[in-house]
């Protein structure tokens, strides 16, 4: 049984997304965000405190993006990673990992120091400079991906989960009317798929108050 530690709305999300996709079984565990502070005893499963956590075969993930790569490859009957030897495996590992690295990032920034921080210590120069931060990336990204429906290829991956969660919590954070058609057109293909609508309806039937 896989077990998915989940905070409502993080980029755990990447992972229920995922799982719902795969039609796989798991164990959900919700969490207070953030976890390490509203939940310490979480510290005894992962010292880390952070979200995602997933445990699976007695292994222990914690990197929202190398989750979403593992059951992709070991559910390969899914059709959600590209093997190596095809054509658009660069795109794939560059756009999954993009998601996270490039884009979710400075969101991040902008969330701590825009909403999080108590008000004496935020800080707007740093939310605005890591806002424009993101949504130039964001940009980029969309046009690498002009003329095609999804990230790699022609069909859904797993890559367009990671990048897609991005947009997601651009969205949750304020920033929908800045993000520019392309990518705004891509994320309402992305949730209107029927996992991706599980996926929200198990974090909001699920979610702690």
């Amino acid at each position: 049984m896989i077990e998915l530690y989940h905070c409502d709305g993080a980029r755990s999300f990447r992972a229920l997304w995922m799982l719902e996709e795969l039609g796989a079984e798991y164990r959900l565990h919700m969490l207070p965000f953030p976890p390490r502070f509203r939940a310490p005893d979480y510290l005894e499963i992962n010292p880390l405190g952070t979200i995602p956590f997933m445990i699976v075969d007695g292994a222990a993930m914690s990197e929202s993006s190398a989750i979403v790569q593992y059951l992709a490859d070991t559910h390969p009957g899914a059709g959600l990673s590209v093997a190596p030897s095809d054509r658009a495996y660069p795109d794939y590992l560059n756009f999954l990992h993009m998601g996270e690295a490039t884009l979710t990032f400075p969101q991040t920034l902008y969330f701590r120091y825009a909403m999080l921080e108590p008000q004496e210590r935020r800080n707007p120069q740093v939310a605005e400079d890591y806002r424009r931060w993101f949504l130039k990336r964001l940009d980029v990204a969309m046009g690498m991906m002009s003329g095609r429906d999804y990230a790699c290829g022609d069909h859904f991956t797993a890559a367009d989960i990671s990048v897609g969660y991005a947009i997601k919590f651009a969205e949750a954070l304020g920033l929908g009317d800045d993000l520019a058609p392309a990518a705004t057109e891509y994320f309402r293909r992305l949730e209107a798929r029927p996992a991706y609508r599980r996926a929200m309806a198990v974090e909001r039937d699920n979610a702690i108050e």
